[in-house]
C-alpha cells in the first residue's frame, strides 16, 4: 500500500496574540497550507491554533513541515515580544480511509501522527514517525540536531528559509526583503541550512526505503 505522509500542528503561543490578529493569522495560514496541496480538503485548521495536513509525497511534507515552522516564527509580534512558533509530528504510513477532509480521514499515518504528537516535548519542534522502530530511532538522533539547531533560528534567518523552501533563489529573496544578496547569503550561512536539507533528504530517503517508492533526486 502506498505510504503517505500526516502532518498535524499547533501554532506557539497563538493565543496571546489579540484577536485580530489571530483571525489575520488563521486565514493566511490556511490559505498558505491550502495552496501546497491538490485537494483542499486535504488541509484544515481546527480549534483555532491547531491544523492538519495530508500529503501524497514524503518528502514534501517533511519540507513543508519546516516551512510551517519558519512561517508560524515570522509571524511572531517582536515589539510586544510574542514569539509565535509550531510544533509538528509528521506520521508517515498508510491511509486506509477518505472522509469528507483531513480531520475525518483515518489510517496508519493519522495514527502515527496524532499519538506521538501528544508525545512531544517542549525542545521539539518537529517529530517524524514510521511503522518501524529501528528507522525511528535513526530519525530521532537526526531530529535531536535537526531541532537545536531551528530553536535557534532567528525571524530573518526563519524569514529567508521559508522562501528557499518555496523555490525562490537569494536575489529574487533579497529583492523581496529589500536587503542584498550577501546578507541573504549570511543567513542561510548562519542558520546552517546546508546541514539541515541534508538531513531532511536523509530522513526522506530512509523512511522510503524498501517500500517500492522510486525516489526522485
Amino acid at each position: 500500500m502506498k505510504i503517505q505522509a500526516v502532518l498535524t500542528g499547533d501554532i506557539i503561543n497563538f493565543t496571546q496574540l489579540n484577536p485580530q490578529k489571530r483571525k489575520r493569522l488563521i486565514l493566511n495560514s490556511e490559505k498558505l497550507i491550502k495552496s501546497w496541496i491538490k485537494i483542499s480538503e486535504d488541509a484544515e485548521i481546527y480549534r483555532g491554533d491547531s491544523y492538519q495536513i495530508l500529503f501524497e509525497d514524503v518528502t514534501k511534507a517533511i519540507s513543508r513541515g519546516v516551512q510551517l515552522i519558519c512561517w508560524f516564527k515570522i509571524q511572531s509580534d517582536q515589539e510586544k515580544k510574542i514569539y509565535i512558533s509550531s510544533r509538528i509530528s509528521i506520521g508517515i504510513g498508510s491511509v486506509s480511509y477518505r472522509g469528507k477532509n483531513v480531520l475525518s480521514s483515518d489510517g496508519e499515518a493519522f495514527h502515527l501522527s496524532g499519538r506521538n504528537f501528544d508525545k512531544m516535548n517542549n525542545e521539539e519542534l518537529i517529530s517524524i514517525h514510521t511503522n518501524d522502530p529501528e528507522k525511528n530511532k535513526a530519525i530521532n538522533i537526526i531530529l535531536n540536531f535537526v531541532n537545536k539547531i531551528i530553536n535557534e533560528w532567528t525571524i530573518p534567518q526563519a524569514e529567508v528559509i521559508f522562501h528557499i523552501l518555496e523555490g525562490k533563489t537569494q536575489q529574487k529573496i533579497a529583492n523581496n526583503l529589500s536587503v542584498s544578496q550577501p546578507s541573504i547569503n549570511s543567513r542561510i550561512k548562519l542558520s546552517h541550512w546546508k546541514e539541515i536539507e541534508q538531513a531532511i533528504n536523509y530522513i526522506s530517503e530512509l523512511v522510503q526505503k524498501n517500500n517500492g517508492i522510486k525516489l526522485i533526486t
